[in-house]
């Protein structure tokens, strides 16, 4: 996540049984970033059952650290590697050589057909109400299409904030689920306090969908998007994203205006992550629970005879 998922949440959560990551730009520095990548490594190092941990790259071609970025990949080897704003191409050839996987963001059916064709090992679809940068498409509807070509591993990204959210997308065809907003507000996230605290008291009207901020439709908390001054109804015109210099600290949109998916409504408070993790998990087999009883019911009155 864009700003406010570093090392210790990555730690957290693949100590916690569900792989972390954190976006490579959110280190001020390539020097801050190899720093953060030998504390997870090491961290990690004697916790046989945790899970992988993965690493975020931005592969836009405005992006001028990528191949700064890519040597640190290649000495420490994250066993994923998640790509995101361009073709995951340039690194695939690279992680697939030390065995690790890479699984790419993707909007469209057409940029999953691209990532594909490429090689990858796992789409991740981000869809309609995710945050920051968002999809356009219902889950439905985009995993229907994409299934029609990919039977590989797929994820899905955008409102999972709960055990049910993530069952519901077995259901729909996926393998796995990606959550986001509910990981910003926990202790170990590099989100500020008052971010934090904006979640808990937020639901889904304090969201708007909006193109001003960047140039690119994304979901926004609308009292940040105010107190920057920026009209939602804005349409974005003349903005491109532009990863050039420094995009952790720098003057850019996105910095001070807060971003959320459309599934904040179910943040009741800030806590640590394996609090999180407990809470998706029983939420989960409660949900498998209740199928089960479902189901034996049917079969008791025969209706699935």
């Amino acid at each position: 996540m864009f700003l406010v998922s570093g090392p210790d949440l990555a730690v957290a959560c693949a100590k916690s049984g569900v792989i972390g990551s954190f976006p490579a730009p959110n280190a001020r520095s390539v020097e801050i970033l190899e720093t953060w990548l030998q504390q997870v490594t090491s961290a990690l190092s004697d916790c046989r059952d945790a899970a992988p941990w993965a690493l975020n790259m931005i592969v836009h071609s405005t992006y001028d650290r990528f191949e700064r970025e890519l040597a640190l990949v290649m000495k420490y080897q994250p066993k994923v590697v998640t790509t995101a704003l361009g073709s995951p191409k340039r690194v695939l050839e690279h992680v697939h050589s030390y065995g690790g996987v890479v699984m790419a963001d993707v909007i469209t059916p057409a940029l999953a057909r691209k990532a594909a064709d490429a090689g990858v090992d796992a789409l991740i679809l981000v869809t309609q109400g995710a945050g920051g940068h968002t999809g356009n498409y219902n889950p439905f509807a985009f995993i229907a299409e994409v299934r029609k070509f990919w039977q590989g591993p797929l994820g899905l990204a955008g409102c999972i904030s709960s055990g049910r959210d993530v069952r519901a997308a077995q259901l729909m065809g996926v393998d796995f689920a990606v959550a986001g907003t509910r990981f910003i507000a926990t202790e170990e996230s590099m989100a500020a306090p008052e971010y934090r605290q904006l979640l808990v008291d937020s639901d889904i009207e304090d969201l708007v969908e909006s193109k001003a901020v960047s140039g690119v439709l994304g979901n926004w908390l609308k009292s940040t998007m105010a107190a920057a001054g920026v009209d939602p109804e804005g349409d974005g015109k003349g903005k491109q994203i532009d990863f050039s210099g420094d995009i952790s600290a720098g003057k850019k949109a996105w910095k001070d205006i807060w971003s959320a998916g459309q599934g904040l409504g179910t943040i009741e408070r800030v806590a640590p992550v394996h609090e999180v993790v407990a809470a998706l998990r029983n939420e989960y087999l409660e949900v498998l629970r209740s199928e089960q009883a479902f189901v034996n019911e049917a079969l008791n009155q025969g209706a699935l005879a």
